[in-house]
């Protein structure tokens, strides 16, 4: 680049630069004493030259003055810095108005010097971090940029001194119905060194930032705040190299950011990465914690992962096999992760794409197997259609012939499942493994209650006929030894019912292990021994046409029925068992 073209360049620039150099001066807590601000002719300060032309010590040279519990500094152009020492960098010649501010519990007081500066930097012209940032000499207009939205983790947050992705990172979108976020610009111009941020009258900020007096109207949306900010004022942005780090600092008369209002600490951003196209800031929030920013160059288009993906026949019977072949990675982006769902409740899951995903199918039928590839950018969903023609050698069946479906807590719910004396819900299934891969199940828990049970009753005017389907099945999770009682009765009897009971146990065979838990009514008595009326004994219930139909409404499920000491806990699913009628008279 000519000499000539900076000089032109220069009579355009008259913003300056600092940084604060070591950590604020506190001799006094704002709570030691009530003491009134010194006046400006008691206050002083020196300026000093610094590692090179460009660069100068300021100092605060008073610190006996006892109250004071800040030093600030507003170097004559919106820069700012705070601290009883900080270092200021002029690459550029002119006259600023240098303005030292110290605060006490009553009050402050401010000093102003002139200072003026005859080199010129010329090395930030060169500098690669400043050409990304700006788009150097040559953009005029400078170089606008926002928030990377289509980026995992394009904001994020962490500890402090972490990288800023433990505790959370934000998906691609995520934050799409906030509505205010993702269509906010901000512009880095070397003319002048300004910032320019435009938010179209809204921004999106943290939760301490929404009391700021720039902004009004906060509404929480999406785990954060949305604030109208009409007018953002243009700001100044510096650069400084410490060590192998490079540091944005951002400051103006209205709050100024990189499009999301983290309240960085001092304004001031580490750069992590920042290349032609993207961005990678990371701050201290005003929370305290690690706060990070994706951003990317305004109107680029992101290439595309893309990669083959196939599904075939694999070794043994009923297995099919996911393959990922010439997987194509533009430069920055990645691949974070694979999942297939098989269409029968087995979802696998890889950290790569380099393993074949495979899986053996127990039951004939036709799936739709979903494969999705996670990237940094968007991802890559495919489905297939699956025929599996047989059964698997292995596959036990579980609904027998004339049986139905009552309740899967998926998808089929004949009727709810409730419970008396111990709470059942809906829950994550513990174990998706075969037999039963279900998404959800249902937990019972009875808690010194002797006989607390989950049952279901049937609609009003509804009865099991257990007369040629007389066996009831339910998948079983829980601690070995632990018996399921499954119970029949009749809920006509209101306090009575359960005289009419009959009843078939189950013993758990092994901890945490689905099993298929039958029960098998067929010679099963009902009632007592009593020989007396309402309810006499009944040897078989299936074979008894008062029981064996128009009679039974509800089943339950006992986990060690009478044991009512400490906390019983098991699992059940796919509830099924006989046909269920509707009653053929007025009897309710």
């Amino acid at each position: 680049m000519k000499k000539a073209k900076y000089f032109n360049l220069i009579w355009g620039l008259f913003l300056a630069m600092a940084f604060v150099a070591c950590e604020p001066f506190q001799e006094d807590k704002p709570e030691a004493g009530y003491v009134q601000p010194p006046a400006s002719s008691e206050l002083d300060f020196s300026i000093t030259p610094g590692t090179d032309n460009f660069r100068f010590n300021l100092e605060f040279t008073k610190p006996a003055i006892h109250g004071v519990y800040q030093v600030s500094w507003n170097l004559g152009n919106s820069a700012s810095a705070t601290g009883s020492k900080v270092t200021a960098y002029y690459p550029l010649p002119g006259e600023y108005t240098i303005t030292m501010t110290i605060k006490t519990n009553m009050g402050s007081s401010s000093i102003s010097k002139k200072w003026t500066t005859t080199k010129t930097d010329y090395s930030i012209f060169n500098d690669p971090v400043t050409i990304a940032l700006s788009g150097g000499v040559e953009a005029l207009e400078g170089k606008t940029w926002a928030i990377d939205s289509l980026a995992k983790g394009h904001l994020s947050v962490g500890p402090v001194g972490t990288d800023g992705t433990l505790w959370w990172q934000a998906g691609p979108l995520e934050k799409k119905d906030a509505l205010v976020l993702y269509d906010d610009r901000i512009t880095f111009k070397l003319d002048g060194f300004k910032a320019i941020y435009v938010n179209h009258g809204k921004s999106f900020v943290k939760g301490p930032r929404r009391t700021d007096p720039a902004y009004s109207n906060p509404v929480s949306t999406t785990g954060d705040w949305a604030v109208d900010y009409p007018n953002p004022q243009p700001g100044s942005w510096s650069l400084e190299k410490r060590g192998d780090k490079n540091f944005l600092k951002l400051a103006g008369p209205t709050p100024i950011y990189p499009c999301y209002d983290a309240g960085a600490k001092n304004g001031e951003y580490e750069i992590l990465s920042i290349d032609e196209n993207f961005m990678d800031l990371l701050c201290t929030d005003v929370e305290g914690n690690a706060w990070r920013t994706k951003l990317i160059r305004a109107g680029y288009v992101k290439p595309l992962v893309t990669m083959d993906i196939a599904i075939a026949a694999g070794a043994g019977i009923n297995s099919q096999q996911v393959t990922f072949s010439n997987a194509v990675i533009p430069n920055g982006e990645s691949v974070t992760g694979v999942k297939v769902d098989f269409g029968d409740g087995t979802v696998e899951e890889s950290a790569t794409y380099s393993t074949p995903v495979s899986h053996t199918y127990m039951r004939k039928g036709n799936y739709t197997v979903t494969v999705t590839v996670f990237t940094s950018a968007d991802n890559i969903v495919k489905t297939f259609p699956v025929a599996i023609a047989a059964n698997h050698p292995d596959y036990v069946p579980f609904l027998l012939d004339m049986m139905v479906m009552y309740n899967d807590f998926s998808e089929v719910i004949l009727a709810p499942v409730q419970g008396q004396d111990c709470s059942v819900s809906v829950v994550a299934n513990p174990s998706r493994t075969y037999p039963n891969k279900s998404a959800y199940v249902a937990k019972s828990v009875k808690v010194n209650q002797q006989f607390g049970n989950a049952y279901m009753k049937l609609p009003a005017g509804y009865r099991f006929d257990i007369r040629t389907q007389h066996v009831f099945k339910a998948m079983v999770y829980g601690k070995a030894g632990d018996v399921i009682l499954m119970k029949l009765e009749n809920t006509d009897k209101g306090g009575d019912a359960w005289f009419t009971g009959t009843e078939k146990a189950y013993t758990i065979k092994k901890d945490n292990t689905w099993e298929v838990a039958e029960f098998d009514f067929a010679g099963t008595p009902a009632g007592f021994d009593w020989g007396w009326w309402p309810n006499p004994f009944r040897p078989d219930v299936t074979k008894d046409d008062e029981l064996n139909h128009d009679y039974y409404d509800v089943v339950r499920l006992f986990v060690n029925s009478g044991n009512g000491e400490g906390t019983h806990t098991f699992y059940f699913d796919d509830l099924a068992g006989p046909h269920v009628e509707g009653l053929k008279s007025a009897r309710k």
